[in-house]
């Protein structure tokens, strides 16, 4: 049986490569060892825009139990922060909503502008006396989280100290630079979450390939069949799958969503898929698109959140809501092999399994981008 901590075997060309081993699965350890080390040390998704819509608009998100908040400020900028109040720890925003002009602690209720910086102290220096020298109201601000929005979602870099994001997702960005233009949230109806029995990795890798289309997607491989799909690799950053073959959404009486403008004709009947490391998943067609932010909850238990966008915020309510219908199936669809393959990670004899160099590229280009990070978080606390 492999060890958990030899990672060789997955940094491997796909030809002779095995997966991450089961601890990587299964293992609360490992699950730590990865949230500090992939998913506190890059870019992860953390919401999205769509939740905080106006100035003072604010959402509390448990982050791997970190407790943080996403603000929108006076300006309409996005900001996180550490939900904690900085005089004696407690939870600032309890509940998703407006704030009345700052940030208050329902505490002793220190309060904070909606950039974090810490506003009033009141009695700190005694009854009536709102000041004390002891008391650096400068230095006191919230505890803001490096952040960034694309595509509606919140990025957030914990650890400080990843690339600039442009950086980070500019293979995606150049990619994509023909949808790079606004996008509409569908409303009420365009969102919805699943809860699965899996390791957020799983679910990754379901989504990087076509492979299974013919056996756990028949209905969508009845027309976008296998032979129609390709595959998308981009080592380090980003992988996935593309169809040649997409078909859109019709309602009843032969109605359309409006297209993204400008479209070059590969859009016409082509779509794209990819898994944005480590945990976003984003879709793209000429008329809609939608991202996937995957919460791991632990070692076993994933929360998949599905929100779709459009070219315009005009589009027909009734057709969103069945278009989200449709997307709903199809991912359900998934939740069987994903919790499969996590109850399968407790055979022990089971060795990371291997891949078929034609159809998992996109998969084992996941597992070396994790071993890579792991492997180097590794053997830089080896050197210190």
């Amino acid at each position: 049986m492999p060890r958990h901590d030899d990672l060789s075997a997955v940094l491997r060309d796909v030809t002779h490569a095995n997966g991450l081993p089961n601890a990587h699965y299964v293992d609360p350890a490992m699950f730590e060892e990865e949230k500090k080390t992939i998913l506190h040390g890059t870019w992860a998704g953390l919401g999205f825009g769509k939740d905080v819509p106006e100035p003072g608009d604010a959402n509390p998100v448990d982050f791997l139990g970190l407790p943080l908040v996403i603000v929108r400020d006076n300006d309409g900028e996005v900001r996180v922060f550490q939900n904690t109040c900085r005089h004696r720890g407690m939870i600032l925003v309890q509940g998703k909503g407006k704030l009345r002009g700052m940030i208050r602690c329902p505490y002793h209720s220190w309060s904070y502008s909606l950039k974090g910086k810490l506003v009033a102290t009141p009695h700190v220096g005694g009854p009536g006396h709102n000041t004390h020298a002891a008391v650096d109201r400068d230095t006191l601000g919230l505890v803001e989280m490096r952040s960034h929005v694309w595509r509606d979602v919140v990025f957030v870099n914990i650890s400080g100290d990843a690339p600039d994001f442009a950086a980070y997702a500019s293979d995606l960005m150049e990619r994509w630079k023909e949808f790079d233009q606004p996008v509409f949230h569908g409303g009420p109806e365009s969102g919805f979450k699943l809860e699965v029995n899996t390791n957020w990795k799983l679910a990754v890798e379901n989504y990087c390939e076509s492979y299974h289309l013919p056996w756990v997607h028949p209905g969508l491989n009845s027309y976008s069949r296998l032979e129609d799909h390709y595959n998308i690799e981009q080592p380090g950053a980003y992988s996935g799958q593309g169809t040649m073959v997409y078909r859109q959404f019709r309602g009843r009486n032969g109605e359309l969503f409006p297209d993204f403008a400008g479209l070059s004709p590969k859009w016409n009947e082509g779509a794209e898929y990819v898994a944005f490391y480590p945990n976003v998943l984003f879709g793209v067609h000429r008329d809609h698109a939608f991202a996937i932010l995957l919460e791991p909850k632990g070692p076993e238990r994933t929360i998949e959140h599905i929100e779709l966008y459009y070219a315009t915020d005009a589009t027909d309510p009734g057709l969103r809501e069945a278009n989200a219908v449709l997307w709903k199936t199809v991912f359900e669809e998934d939740i069987g092999v994903v919790e499969g393959m996590q109850k399968g990670r407790h055979g022990d004899a089971f060795d990371g399994g291997r891949f078929s160099p034609a159809m998992d590229g996109p998969t084992h280009n996941f597992h070396a981008w994790v071993a890579e990070r792991l492997s180097a978080a590794r053997g830089q606390m080896a050197a210190e």
